[in-house]
């Protein structure tokens, strides 16, 4: 029998991982946390533009388990203005009609509920809801359970992993007949946070799901945040966040004068730059 060695090496390599303790986890505090972003951007003159964004993720914390919700979104619109004029190129008047439209808009609400097996190992439940209609998606119903484990947690550096099976309820702006609404699927992802300076901590999470029923349809939510404490309890956030859907969803475009419709796949990434002010308490 013909030994694949560098097959073996990476099996050996996981299980001196999975069989390596925890880095020395820090005593941890009990009880109610919450963290608030908001963000405010506009523009004015001869275009207008604002953007409008909170965030909140409340956290409760027992000896050995967690409550996590989040809640949030992000808006912006958009102001154009159209000029026409009237009378005779030496007296004139000009009259202007304003339209607002909104560019961009994300929703979330979601909560995870954890619990410890073991000084490094846990088993996690959680279920959430989001929309994002200029992706194309009207409401996504989730559901996941799964197990996962603390590799540090630390004042300084925090990692976690996990994995889990997920069910996923799907409502697109455009239906696609030829896709189906509902679906089982399996995740992975991890959270880090590290500590760069006395005032500054990188964060960085990702989540993978992939569709069980395709497996060509895979989705990815990948982010990372600079944070800058400026006192205590209050702190400037700046965060890109990538969202990756490997089979988009449909939008309907009118073909021409002919009074046909076409269906035709959105962008398979969407970027997210954000500067947040965050409140802890």
């Amino acid at each position: 029998m013909k030994i694949d060695l560098r097959s073996l090496a990476a099996a050996l390599l996981l299980a001196g991982i999975l069989a390596a303790p925890a880095s020395a986890q820090d005593e941890k505090e009990l009880g109610w946390f919450n963290n608030a972003e908001l963000t405010f951007v506009t523009t004015g003159g001869n275009a207008a533009q604002s953007t409008f964004g909170l965030k909140s993720a409340l956290e409760r914390i027992w000896d050995t388990s967690a409550l996590r919700i989040q809640v949030g979104g992000i808006r912006t619109s958009s102001t154009t203005s159209i000029r026409t004029a009237s009378g005779s190129a030496s007296a004139f008047t000009v009259d202007e009609t304003s339209t607002s439209d909104v560019t961009a808009e994300n929703y979330f609400a979601r909560g995870r509920y954890e619990r410890n097996v073991s000084e490094a190992f846990f088993v996690y439940g959680g279920a959430g809801w989001d929309r994002n209609t200029f992706a194309g998606v009207d409401n996504r119903y989730g559901f996941v359970g799964g197990v996962g484990r603390a590799w540090s947690e630390t004042e300084t550096f925090k990692l976690r992993t996990d994995v889990g099976l997920t069910y996923t309820i799907q409502d697109d702006v455009v239906e696609d007949p030829s896709r189906s609404d509902s679906f089982a699927g399996l995740r992975a992802g991890y959270g880090l946070t590290r500590q760069l300076s006395a005032t500054t901590t990188f964060g960085s999470d990702l989540i993978v799901d992939e569709n069980l029923d395709d497996t060509d349809d895979l989705r990815a939510d990948f982010t990372n945040s600079v944070a800058v404490a400026m006192s205590g309890s209050l702190a400037l956030k700046a965060s890109l966040q990538l969202l990756y859907d490997k089979q988009p969803a449909l939008e309907q475009l009118p073909l021409g004068t002919t009074g046909d419709t076409v269906f035709n796949p959105l962008g398979t990434t969407d970027r997210v730059f954000t500067l947040a002010v965050v409140l802890t308490f």
